[in-house]
């Protein structure tokens, strides 16, 4: 867990006011019993996690892709080949939706923007560091226009259908 306790509160204001903001319908699923906190999420989403990724084309027509996840400061963070038309598409259109789901235990939704990251940005470093210690190796080795990115949620809700059992498996 990298999570200072700013970035803890940061996602505890972002995941209440998501939930103020959701419809009836979404409230009526993500109860507060089911509901999953900063605190929650920071202790489950540890390690990559399987992200859907959503961008939208020129045109305007949804795409969704896979991309490894890694739960970083309260953010997502991914890399991905700066050819691949999910790059493209961020580079002209940031706006996306990301979405973490493991079977009926528990999800993870957010849109946002997402930033592209280069050596220089202050936080490359520490992601490049964690990447490494997951991969074995940095993943700019693995092609030469490797991106990275960082999702930046404006709207995020976590749910667990069995809340103990989720937290209680993430010790």
């Amino acid at each position: 867990m990298r999570e200072t306790a700013e970035d803890v509160s940061g996602l505890q204001e972002l995941l209440d006011a998501s939930i103020g903001r959701s419809t009836e319908h979404l409230r009526a699923i993500i109860t507060d019993e089911r509901r999953l906190d900063a605190a929650d999420l920071t202790r489950i989403l540890t390690g990559m996690r399987v992200l859907s990724l959503a961008t939208v084309t020129k045109s305007g027509e949804p795409r969704i892709s896979a991309v490894d996840g890694h739960f970083l400061h309260a953010r997502w963070v991914f890399s991905t080949a700066g050819s691949a038309a999910k790059a493209r598409h961020l580079k002209v259109r940031p706006a996306a939706s990301v979405s973490y789901v493991d079977g009926e235990r528990m999800g993870v939704f957010s849109h946002g923007q997402v930033e592209f990251l280069t050596p220089e940005h202050p936080d490359f470093a520490e992601i490049e560091e964690h990447l490494v210690a997951h991969y074995g190796s940095s993943p700019s080795t693995w092609a030469e226009d490797i991106a990275y990115c960082r999702f930046q949620p404006s709207w995020m809700v976590g749910y667990a259908f069995d809340k103990a059992a989720v937290t209680d498996q993430a010790g």
